[in-house]
C-alpha cells in the first residue's frame, strides 16, 4: 500500500493553536484538525506547508520548525495510508481566513482535547497537552 504524503502545521498565537473543522463535502467532514495538505510533486515538506497555508488560509509561513512524522492507516473498504509532517508555525503574517468554508478556533492544547480530531491527529493533540 502506497503512502500519501501530508503536511499540517500548527500555527501558535500565545498559548494557542489554530485548530480547522473539516467543511461539508470533504472527506471526513465535521472532524477538526491541523491545517495543511498533500505534498505535491517535486515540493519539499517545508513548500507544501507554505502553500497549503497560503491556500487554505490566506496566511504567509515566515518559519516552520519541523516537529515530527507519523503514519496512519485509515480503516474502512478502502483504507488509506497517510505519512504526515507535522510543523510548528510561531511566526506568520496575515490573518488566517476560511478560505475553504471551514470553521476555526484558537484553542489551548487542552481545549483541543475535547474536540473531535481527526484519528491521524489525535496523538499530536494529546502530546501538545502533555498527556
Amino acid at each position: 500500500m502506497i503512502f500519501l504524503d501530508v503536511v499540517a502545521g500548527i500555527l501558535w498565537r500565545g498559548d494557542r493553536y489554530l485548530a480547522v473543522r473539516r467543511p461539508e463535502g470533504k472527506a471526513q467532514a465535521g472532524w477538526w484538525e491541523f491545517p495543511g495538505g498533500k505534498i505535491e510533486a517535486g515540493e519539499t515538506p517545508e513548500q507544501a506547508l507554505f502553500r497549503e497555508l497560503r491556500e487554505e488560509l490566506s496566511v504567509t509561513a515566515e518559519h516552520a520548525e519541523f516537529w515530527q512524522m507519523r503514519e496512519h492507516t485509515y480503516a474502512g473498504s478502502a483504507p488509506r495510508r497517510v505519512r504526515l509532517h507535522f510543523f510548528h508555525v510561531r511566526r506568520f503574517t496575515g490573518e488566517p481566513q476560511p478560505n475553504d468554508g471551514q470553521a476555526m478556533r484558537w484553542t489551548t492544547p487542552e481545549e483541543a482535547r475535547r474536540l473531535p480530531f481527526l484519528e491521524a491527529d489525535l496523538p499530536l493533540v494529546r502530546l501538545l497537552a502533555g498527556a
